[in-house]
Parts: structure tokens; C-alpha cells; sequence
């Protein structure tokens, strides 16, 4: 009963806007990180970004939206990053975890904000961070449009799979913390255990005065630090598992997705 109701469904929603399949082909385009994709991957995904474009209300800052044409090429390219995440897993799934917002806010420029924290000594610190993004529970994922045109490639970088991370971090908290709801096939014990390893290492590097093997962002926070990870494990995976084989493989189960396989090889993509 549950299965033809959602069929029927997304009948309605095909019916009712049906898919651009140009549009999509144009937003590949765009996007290495959204070339690579095997033409099975594309087609889920491209459906995937339509429906969360009619799900969530995608709004650009208006000084952004009076100088800059955001056409639906450039909307479909936000919404593919967004879903590549839970691309592996099921709708149901894609839906619950993207359930804590419905909105993407799109800002002219990075923004900063006040912020105090608490070192290991109880002392309080205060300083004004520049920020590309940010999202809280429940509230707009937002991003700064100049780091959103720089996302999207193969470099490790990425707004909007670092800020849609935070709201995976989110889904069984108030706050980020590195540690999302996990599935059944995964111990927490051992997520807590190689991503112990990985901040270890992060805090050692830079204890020696070395540069880490990742952004050392990372090493700010345990949130930031599987933030961070889901950018490299996206758009530089072989970095990742270069540096973190454990911790690959342990978000390859967890995103269900094999990103390695993706890298850009010799030649070109498959025609969009």
C-alpha cells in the first residue's frame, strides 16, 4: 500500500514538472564533480535535484539577486552537490536526512559572525570568524556565493557538501558534533574509533608544525573535522584514502557511494 502511494506520488510530481533533462545536461556541464557520474548515478541524482528544488526554497540574497542571473542550469548544479550526499541511499532515507531545513540561503559575499568558545581550561575566547557557510538545527543552510562558484570541482573543497554535512551531523542532535545517526551496519564504536585516529593525527601534525594531510580546518572541531572529511571523501577522495585509508573506507559504507571510482580519468566523460 506505502509503495503505490509513493509511486503514485511521483507520478503526480513528473506530471505536474516534468523533469529538464537539458537543463541538467547543462548543470553537468558545468560541474566536473557532476561529469563523472556514471549515467545511471546522473539520471538518479538529476531526478533527485528536481524534486529537492520543489521541496526546499532556494533564495538569493537580493544585492545577489539584482546583478547575478541564477538560472535553473545554476539551481539544478546546487541541488546535484546537495543530493550527492545521500545519492547511495534510499528516498526515504534522502528525505528524512535532509528533513532539518527548508531553505538555502545564497549571500554576496563570506559573512562573520561573533563567536566564544571554551578551551580545555575553562577559559572562554572570543574572536570574529569569517565564515563561507553556515547552517544551525532546523534553520536556512547558508553559503557565500563566491566559495559556492569555486565549489564543484575535484580540489577538496566544497560549501555546500561541507554545510549539507553539518545537517547530516545534525539529524540525531542540537549541534554538530562528528557523529550523525549511523546505519545498522556500522558500530559506533568504530566510527568513533577511526575518526578518534584521524583528529589524533590532525592535532599531531600540528602540534610538530607540519601541515596536515587534509584542510586544517578540520582540526578545530570534531563537526568541522567530518565536515571537512565529506568534502575530501566527495571532491578529493583519493587524497582521503590516501592519508586516511580506515577513515575512507569507513564513509564509503557509510555513503554507500565508492567516490574513488569517480576521479576524472585520461579523455573525457560520457556525453550528459
Amino acid at each position: 500500500m506505502f509503495d503505490r502511494l509513493r509511486r503514485w506520488r511521483a507520478e503526480r510530481f513528473e506530471a505536474r514538472h516534468p523533469f529538464p533533462a537539458e537543463a541538467w545536461a547543462e548543470a553537468r556541464a558545468r560541474l566536473p564533480l557532476l561529469q563523472w557520474l556514471d549515467d545511471d548515478e546522473a539520471e538518479r541524482l538529476g531526478r533527485r535535484a528536481w524534486r529537492f528544488l520543489h521541496a526546499k526554497r532556494l533564495s538569493l540574497h537580493p544585492d545577489l539577486a539584482a546583478n547575478t542571473p541564477f538560472d535553473e542550469p545554476a539551481r539544478l548544479a546546487l541541488a546535484g552537490q546537495a543530493c550527492l550526499l545521500t545519492l547511495g541511499w534510499s528516498e526515504d532515507e534522502h528525505l528524512e536526512a535532509f528533513s532539518g531545513f527548508h531553505e538555502v540561503l545564497i549571500l554576496p559575499d563570506a559573512f562573520q559572525r561573533q563567536v566564544e568558545e571554551m578551551d580545555e581550561y575553562g577559559v572562554i575566547h572570543a574572536y570574529v570568524d569569517e565564515r563561507a557557510g553556515e547552517t544551525s538545527h532546523q534553520g536556512p543552510v547558508v553559503v557565500a556565493f563566491p566559495d559556492l562558484m569555486e565549489s564543484g570541482d575535484f580540489c577538496g573543497f566544497n560549501v555546500v557538501i561541507h554545510e549539507l554535512a553539518h545537517k547530516l551531523d545534525m539529524g540525531n542532535s542540537l549541534d554538530v558534533d562528528g557523529f550523525p545517526p549511523l546505519p545498522r551496519d556500522i558500530d559506533p564504536k568504530a566510527w568513533h574509533r577511526v575518526f578518534t585516529a584521524v583528529w589524533d593525527d590532525l592535532q599531531a601534525h600540528l602540534a610538530r608544525g607540519e601541515t596536515p594531510p587534509i584542510d586544517d580546518y578540520a582540526a578545530t572541531h570534531p563537526g568541522e573535522c567530518f565536515a571537512v572529511c565529506c568534502e575530501y571523501f566527495f571532491t578529493a577522495p583519493d587524497e582521503l584514502c590516501g592519508a586516511y585509508p580506515a577513515l575512507y573506507a569507513l564513509l564509503e559504507r557509510y555513503f554507500r557511494q565508492a567516490t574513488l571510482d569517480r576521479l576524472p580519468l585520461t579523455g573525457q566523460p560520457d556525453e550528459a
